[in-house]
């Protein structure tokens, strides 16, 4: 067997590719992910539900010729089922819950030749761009454990970051790829609107908002994994445009001479850290020296920022009423306090208090701001923003006191400031991992496609990937 050091090193194709050439056994790629599980998880706590039996016995079954035959894989604990695990969303409430099905991603995943060894932490519900539930507790960052890394797909990016796995699963209603991609230094491509399916509990989440894929070390396994697992579903209420050709062709072409427009404007009016327009002034001359032209630009709104920041609030504020009310149907008992967390609890019973009025008001709100921000497109191809207005905070920053919980739902507004409006407009949207700050936190840059373009953000993120390379970085707390 070839060493562990070098395994990890690779990204899911090259790994897969091993395996087709039979140089190793996928038996063997899942006892060595296995290992750098056990020793680095005991200090990250990114893995809260371990599947290592059913995985070592996929190994040593037939494993479907897809383009990640073998290839060890985590899933984040929210949304997609694996049917036989452990699925909690974050919350003591789901406890001993098991899905007795597959999710419709989790099919196309497993089609794709990828062993699932386990399921990674997440705040409740997926709530906060941190991820520290009291369940589990935090995950840490892996480049400082004292670090957030984001949220809400934090557990899969600290996997992915630390060479646990090469690639996870994440989920994306407000920035939830992209965000922890950032904090932890890895790759994360939010795909447009219904590219993948959410069936067959859902048909969309939070009436568009939510898209899932995953975080990746490369950028040629992102293109990849969204090939396989793309396309409409039976049932599906709305699909995306249909590529022109498979993505894992475009990280292979020269993206040409962009036009990207940049902005430190996230239309919300919080001024970026230091670190992030250090990152972003980085990287405008990194575009450029590629060629590309570059110009300070952004969208413009009709209406003032707060309007738009409540629409979204009051669909996000909903849509926590609705699970947790759903979540009580299903066991059979009114909502209680005692079973949440109290910044859930108190989004909970603000989003019982909307009307339906409101809510399709909040949504037309949403419609009527993205022809905007989209209608911008029509003059550039590409706009870069930072991820975040901070660096990775110190964990704890998101904390909910008892006697005003909502002060951590405040805090968001403070950090998560650029990529939710890319939520609301559908559009595809990618942390790239190409800064680190004198403290060694690494700080992504936020670039954002036209609604269906996701091919033109991958030719220019491997055109970023192969100008500045950032796969043989290693964190702090390492496997590798």
């Amino acid at each position: 067997m070839m060493l562990d050091a070098e395994i990890a090193r690779m990204d899911g194709t090259a790994q897969a590719e091993l395996v087709k050439k039979g140089k190793i056994r996928p038996i063997e790629l899942v006892e060595a992910a296995i290992e750098r599980i056990e020793k680095v998880n005991p200090e990250l706590n990114a893995v809260i539900a371990l599947l290592y039996d059913s995985a070592q016995k996929a190994a040593q079954a037939t494993i479907p010729d897809g383009p990640f035959a073998g290839v060890p894989y985590l899933m984040k604990d929210n949304n997609s089922s694996v049917a036989g695990a452990p699925t909690s969303l974050g919350t003591a409430l789901l406890k001993g819950y098991i899905p007795t099905q597959d999710s419709e991603l989790t099919k196309r995943l497993k089609k794709s030749g990828l062993i699932i060894l386990g399921k990674t932490n997440t705040p409740e519900f997926g709530l906060l761009p941190t991820t520290e539930p009291q369940r589990y507790g935090p995950t840490r960052n892996p480049w400082n454990p004292e670090k957030t890394t984001g949220g809400s797909s934090g557990g899969s990016a600290a996997a992915v970051a630390s060479g646990m796995v090469t690639m996870a699963h994440a989920s994306d209603g407000g920035g939830s790829i992209r965000i922890p991609a950032s904090c932890c230094g890895v790759f994360g491509m939010k795909p447009t609107r219904a590219r993948n399916p959410l069936g067959p509990n859902f048909g969309d989440l939070i009436s568009g908002l939510v898209s899932e894929h995953a975080v990746t070390r490369s950028v040629r396994d992102s293109a990849t994994l969204l090939d396989a697992t793309s396309g409409p579903d039976v049932g599906d209420p709305y699909w995306a445009p249909p590529p022109k050709r498979p993505y894992r062709e475009e990280v292979t072409l020269d993206p040409g001479r962009l036009k990207i427009a940049f902005t430190l404007d996230s239309m919300m009016g919080v001024p970026p850290h230091e670190d992030c327009v250090k990152a972003l002034e980085d990287t405008i001359t990194l575009c450029s020296d590629l060629g590309h032209d570059v110009v300070e630009a952004g969208p413009v709104l009709s209406h003032d920022k707060a309007v738009y920041e409540e629409a979204f609030t009051v669909l996000w504020l909903s849509s926590c009423a609705s699970t947790v009310e759903a979540i009580s149907r299903i066991g059979g008992f009114p909502p209680d306090a005692a079973h949440y967390e109290p910044l859930t609890w108190a989004l909970y019973e603000k989003g019982r208090e909307f009307k339906a009025f409101e809510y399709l008001t909040a949504l037309e709100t949403l419609q009527r701001m993205s022809r905007e921000i989209c209608g911008f497109f029509e003059d550039c191809d590409v706009l870069l923003t930072p991820v975040l207005a901070e660096p990775p905070v110190d964990l704890g920053t998101f904390d909910a006191p008892l006697d005003n919980p909502m002060a951590a739902w405040d805090r968001v507004s403070l950090f998560a400031t650029y990529t939710p409006l890319f939520n609301a407009t559908g559009q595809p949207a990618m942390s790239v991992p190409l800064y680190w700050s004198e403290a060694g936190l690494p700080i992504g840059s936020h670039f954002v496609g036209r609604f269906g373009d996701e091919a033109t953000l991958f030719r220019l993120a491997a055109q970023l990937e192969k100008a500045r390379p950032w796969m043989d970085r290693r964190p702090l707390i390492s496997a590798f």
